[in-house]
């Protein structure tokens, strides 16, 4: 890709606090760091930057030496805090610190804003979440209801998108979060890249529960992983709930019960999730015309396939090719 249609490198900056969880701030930089065009040039700038520079404490034995204090927000175009310490507790930022809250303040009125794990309560004292659909630690759920009662807090998925403002629901979610940002910002295929290189899931719906009751299975005992394989392989032929629970040998009943503690959402949805997954990828890497794009992924027809994506994304097949269509080069 030559210089003049190279796209513009964003800015994210990360707002880490004492108290820091030091994966959290990874997770960032891992995954947009990784985002890369066709010459190897990096999509995205991520830094770094705290109340004052200096020494950040963690809650590990580490500590974090950060050289730039809250003016690095001033040019951001991808504002992300990560979450501390200091949003534990019965009424966490109640009131804002003026430190923290002079540093909100300075995010740029056009900057996209995300909150890690229980960072939500930064974002929601500084008054960033009203009017939004938001989710945060399972854990925190019932303080935040407390403190704000006028947010529509969704304590049981994994993140939460409207626009500009999102969040995330604690830690590892922060990985879906970046994916879907990333996904959002350049395509599924540069996501699913970005997450194949970092070796974790390229997808988990934001809908996901966030907190499964029954411990995982390990992979050996899982009792829907062949069905779920067998789906991904016919997804054109549209499986229903009775095939893949005949791959099991189970009754309906049992199977969506124990796919359900193993995957955190119903067949239906995960169904869904994958046919839309896969329309996406064909319409980002082959030139198959969207009838067919829709039978391949098991849509059945175009107008169907219409339907979901603008239900889900807000776009039609069309508008996304157009969006997308190269992006897996630049991956």
């Amino acid at each position: 890709m030559c210089d003049s249609v190279r796209p513009a490198v964003h800015r994210v900056v990360v707002l880490v606090r004492h108290g820091l969880l030091p994966i959290e701030f990874g997770i960032v930089h891992r995954l947009f760091g990784r985002v890369r065009d066709a010459g190897d040039r990096p999509l995205y700038e991520v830094l770094t930057c705290a109340l004052e520079p200096g020494e950040i404490t963690t809650d590990t034995d580490v500590t974090l030496n950060v050289a730039r204090g809250p003016e690095a927000i001033d040019e951001a175009d991808t504002v992300i805090v990560p979450a501390s310490e200091a949003d534990y507790g019965e009424r966490p930022h109640d009131p804002l610190d003026p430190a923290l809250a002079a540093a909100v303040a300075r995010i740029p009125p056009t900057a996209r804003v995300a909150s890690i794990c229980s960072a939500a309560f930064v974002l929601a004292a500084a008054g960033l979440l009203d009017g939004c659909r938001v989710t945060t630690h399972w854990m925190s759920a019932g303080y935040f209801r407390a403190m704000y009662p006028h947010i529509d807090l969704d304590p049981d998925v994994l993140y939460t998108d409207n626009g500009r403002v999102l969040t995330a629901a604690g830690v590892a979610s922060g990985i879906d979060l970046s994916l879907h940002m990333i996904r959002t910002d350049h395509g599924a295929a540069v996501a699913n890249e970005v997450a194949r290189t970092t070796v974790v899931p390229p997808h988990r719906d934001g809908g996901q529960a966030q907190f499964i009751r029954h411990p995982v299975p390990r992979p050996e005992r899982s009792a829907t992983a062949r069905a779920r394989a067998w789906a991904l392989e016919h997804l054109r032929l549209q499986p229903g709930l009775r095939e893949m629970a005949e791959q099991e040998s189970m009754s309906v009943r049992t199977f969506t019960r124990r796919f359900r503690d193993e995957v955190g959402q119903s067949p239906g949805r995960w169904i869904a999730q994958q046919r839309l997954d896969r329309a996406r990828q064909l319409l980002e890497e082959s030139d198959l015309s969207v009838d067919r794009v829709a039978a391949e992924a098991g849509f059945g027809t175009g107008a169907s396939l219409r339907q979901h994506m603008q239900s889900e994304l807000g776009v039609s097949p069309g508008a996304y090719r157009r969006t997308f269509r190269g992006a897996f080069s630049r991956a």
